[in-house]
């Protein structure tokens, strides 16, 4: 079974101005409002892709019972554990650029990070996927991924994927993530580098993570696609498909449930790279999540 973990699910409210100008009331030509959080992304994906997964969470107040109602009405399975303050609104704003507002999130308690570990040690067995994707609340620290994975360490081989940015991604390096995926600003913030890598660099920084415990490492870089290296000593590569950005909300979550839905079919990890980066460019293409026949349209059209 696949498990998802997002601490800060989110309404998203996305809205298009077609000018927008600072100071002055702007009004929208366009607006919606869709469930968010990295975690609930994948799982979104990976339904969408026909495979199953189920996530977890964290919902408070108003916001976090309408969470709550839209997974339930797309079918997806869950279980919500509710806690103090309001989950968060995350406002979207699309015109000449793009501009994120993001909320703060709900009030976690280590408490209540207490009750998810007991669930993930309920419910993983050995072989299960756990992904961990995504920013939690202020309130917690930059342990709260490693101290989720040393909670579980004694499951044996669960295949654990994390999508995080700065140490609460490389904590968790020395419980071996069977895969990371840091995009390229992050991993520039993890090495402090002063300018965006060259391909070289990528892979010589993506196996330096490697030796401190990632066994595969992908690297996202949005529209010039992405770089891999894996436990099998290769370095990959995969090129974008050329289109039209329209949302790049959700890419990063897509390309990682494109690659657990391939390498789950097809156990190859170019394979599961090549359909992970049409995941992402799928879903730039398209005002949300991309449908399947999108993502193997694009596909075709790497091939």
């Amino acid at each position: 079974m696949i498990y998802t973990v997002t601490f800060n699910p989110s309404l998203d409210y996305y809205v298009k101005v077609n000018n927008l100008k600072s100071g002055i009331v702007n009004r929208t030509s366009t607006e919606y409002i869709t469930v968010g959080g990295k975690g609930l992304n994948v799982s979104l994906a990976l339904k969408e892709m026909g495979t199953e997964s189920f996530a977890y969470g964290f919902v408070a107040g108003f916001t976090g019972k309408a969470i709550d109602e839209k997974v339930t009405s797309m079918g997806l399975k869950h279980d919500f554990i509710e806690v103090g303050g309001q989950s968060r609104i995350n406002v979207k704003i699309k015109s000449i650029t793009e501009t994120d507002i993001n909320g703060i999130g709900a009030d976690i308690t280590l408490f209540d990070v207490q009750k998810l570990t007991e669930k993930l040690q309920s419910t993983l067995k050995e072989g299960d996927w756990l992904i961990i994707c995504g920013s939690v609340p202020a309130p917690l620290g930059d342990d709260t991924y490693e101290n989720l994975l040393k909670s579980i360490k004694n499951i044996k081989n669960v295949n654990v994927v994390v999508d995080a940015c700065g140490k609460l991604l490389t904590n968790t390096l020395k419980y071996r993530p069977f895969l990371i995926k840091p995009n390229i600003f992050e991993l520039s913030e993890i090495f402090g580098l002063k300018t965006l890598p060259d391909p070289k660099q990528i892979a010589a920084c993506a196996r330096t993570l490697q030796k401190e415990g990632a066994r595969n490492v992908i690297v996202s870089m949005g529209s010039d696609g992405a770089i891999m290296v894996s436990e099998t000593d290769q370095s990959m590569y995969v090129r974008a498909a050329r289109g039209q950005l329209v949302n790049s909300v959700g890419a990063g979550d897509s390309m990682i449930a494109g690659f657990v839905h391939e390498y789950l079919a097809s156990g190859n990890y170019f394979s599961a790279l090549n359909y992970a980066t049409a995941a992402g460019s799928a879903c730039a293409f398209t005002q949300h999540l991309a449908t399947r026949e999108q993502i193997e349209y694009i596909e075709s059209l790497m091939l």
